[in-house]
C-alpha cells in the first residue's frame, strides 16, 4: 500500500484518523501500532514477524545495555545487536547479490534465493540500530515499554521511504504530544503538497523517462531530456513521500525532522548532500563516518573513510553494482572537492557553481536509474554524442513539446520561488 493509492487515501487513512482522534490519548499509540502493522501486512503478512523479531532484539539490547555498567559487556551487547541487524538486512536484501558475486568469483552456480524484499526493511533496521547505538552512547534513555518501542519502529508514515526517524526525535512525543486542529491543518497541507509532488509531477515525468529510456535509438537532446526527466522524478518522488510522512506525523502530533532542503539549488556536491535525503546522510555521518575517524585522521585514511561510507550509501539504495558505482562516484567527487577544487568552486560565479553541481548530479542519476552498468555507460555516451542518432530528431521534438510544461513545473518546483511567491501573496 502506498500513500497515493486509492485504498490508502479513501479507506485506510480516513478510518485510522477517525479512530485515532476519538480514543483517549493513552490508547492512541496502540491504535497507531495496530494500523501500522496492518499497513505493513498489506504487502506481505509473513514479514510482520520479521519486524516484531527485529524490534524485540533491539528493544532487548537497549534494556541490557542500560542494565550493565561494565563497558565490555555493554559493548558486546551493542556489537551482537548490530551483527544481528546487519545479518537480517543482508539476508533479505543482499543475499542474491552476494550469491551472484560468489558465483562469479569461484565459478560455481549457487541458486539464488529470490526472497521477496520486506518493505521498509532498510528504514526500520537503520532506525533500530541508531536507537541501540544512542542508548549505548547514553544519548537517549532506553524504552521500557515494548509496545511503545514497536510503535516507534513501525509507524507507517515513515515506514516505506523515510525519513529515518531517530528515537530521540520522538521519544518525548510518544508519551506527550500536541494533537489539535492547528497541527492537523498544518499536517494536512504538508501531506497534500507531497501528494501533489508524487502524483502530478513525479509519476508523469517518470513516465516520460520510461518512454525515452525504452527507445532503441536516441538523439543527444533526447537522452538529456530523459535524464533531466528522471532528475525531476526522483526528487519529487522522494521528497513527496517525505512531505507526506512529515505531514501525517504532524497530524498525529509528531514533529519529524526535514529530509530535503531544496537540494537542486545547491552550489557544490558537498552542499547537495547537506540538502538531499538529510536523514540518511546524517545517519551515515553519525554512525559510520565519525566512528571511522571522520576527517580527523591522515589524508589517506580520510579518503578511505569517504569511499567506505559512500560505497555503503550506494549499496543501501539497492543490491546491485550500479548503486555501488553511484555511491563511489559521489565519494570520488567529494574527495576531489575537498582536496583539489573546493577553493576554485567557491570563487566561481553563483550560476556557474549551480551549473557545475547540477551537471554532476544529473550524470549520477544515469547510474542510479539504469541497473545494467553497460547500458548506463551507453546512455551516458549518447548524452555526449557517442553512439547517438544525431543531435535531434522528430521523436525529440515531439517528446520535448509534450513534456516541456511538465519539465518546467519540475524545475520551478525544485526551487524556493513557489514558496516565496506564496508567502508574498499571503501577506
Amino acid at each position: 500500500m502506498v500513500f497515493s493509492s486509492i485504498p490508502f487515501l479513501f479507506f485506510f487513512f480516513p478510518l485510522f484518523l477517525i479512530l485515532y482522534y476519538i480514543v483517549p490519548f493513552k490508547i492512541k499509540n496502540y491504535i497507531l501500532l495496530i494500523f501500522s502493522l496492518v499497513f505493513y501486512a498489506w504487502g506481505e503478512p509473513v514479514y510482520i514477524f520479521l519486524m516484531i523479531f527485529s524490534s524485540f532484539i533491539n528493544y532487548l539490547a537497549g534494556l541490557l545495555i542500560d542494565k550493565f555498567d561494565n563497558k565490555k559487556k555493554r559493548k558486546l551487547i551493542l556489537v551482537i545487536s548490530i551483527i544481528i541487524n546487519i545479518l537480517i538486512l543482508g539476508f533479505f536484501k543482499y543475499a542474491d547479490f552476494f550469491i551472484e558475486i560468489v558465483n562469479g568469483i569461484i565459478g560455481i552456480n549457487i541458486d539464488k534465493l529470490e526472497l521477496g524484499l520486506p518493505i521498509g526493511i532498510s528504514f526500520f533496521t537503520f532506525q533500530a540500530m541508531s536507537y541501540v547505538v544512542d542508548v549505548y552512547r547514553k544519548e537517549v534513555v532506553h524504552e521500557k515499554n515494548f509496545l511503545i518501542f514497536m510503535t516507534y519502529i513501525s509507524m507507517f508514515p515513515q515506514l516505506i521511504a523515510g525519513p529515518i526517524v531517530r528515537y530521540e526525535t520522538v521519544s518525548k512525543e510518544l508519551y506527550d504530544r500536541e494533537i489539535n486542529l492547528n497541527n492537523f491543518s498544518l499536517g494536512l497541507k504538508r501531506f497534500m503538497l507531497g501528494l501533489f509532488k508524487k502524483v502530478l509531477i513525479a509519476n508523469n515525468v517518470g513516465y516520460l523517462f520510461s518512454v525515452i529510456s525504452g527507445m532503441d535509438n536516441l538523439s543527444v537532446l533526447l537522452a538529456w531530456l530523459g535524464i533531466i526527466a528522471f532528475t525531476i522524478q526522483i526528487y519529487f518522488d522522494f521528497s513527496g513521500y517525505s512531505d507526506m510522512a512529515i505531514g501525517m506525523g504532524k497530524m498525529f502530533g509528531f514533529n519529524y525532522l526535514e529530509n530535503f532542503n531544496y537540494p537542486y539549488i545547491a552550489k557544490s556536491i558537498t552542499d547537495f548532500w547537506r540538502r538531499w535525503h538529510i536523514s540518511l546522510s546524517s545517519w551515515f555521518r553519525d554512525y559510520v563516518y565519525i566512528p571511522l575517524g571522520g576527517n580527523r585522521v591522515p589524508v589517506r585514511r580520510h579518503i578511505m573513510n569517504l569511499l567506505i561510507v559512500w560505497s555503503l550509501t550506494g549499496l543501501w539504495h539497492g543490491a546491485s553494482w550500479n548503486f555501488v558505482l553511484w555511491g563511489v562516484y559521489f565519494g570520488v567527487i567529494l574527495i576531489i572537492e575537498k582536496y583539489l577544487i573546493g577553493g576554485y568552486i567557491e570563487k566561481m560565479p553563483s550560476w556557474a557553481q549551480h551549473l557545475y553541481t547540477m551537471l554532476i548530479v544529473t550524470i549520477s542519476w544515469v547510474f542510479f536509474s539504469i541497473t545494467d552498468i553497460g547500458e548506463a555507460v551507453r546512455y551516458l555516451g549518447i548524452m555526449f554524442g557517442i553512439g547517438s542518432s544525431g543531435f535531434m530528431d522528430s521523436s525529440t521534438l515531439y517528446l520535448l513539446r509534450t513534456g516541456l510544461v511538465l519539465i518546467a513545473m519540475g524545475v520551478l518546483g525544485s526551487t524556493k520561488r513557489p514558496v516565496k511567491e506564496h508567502e508574498r501573496i499571503s501577506r
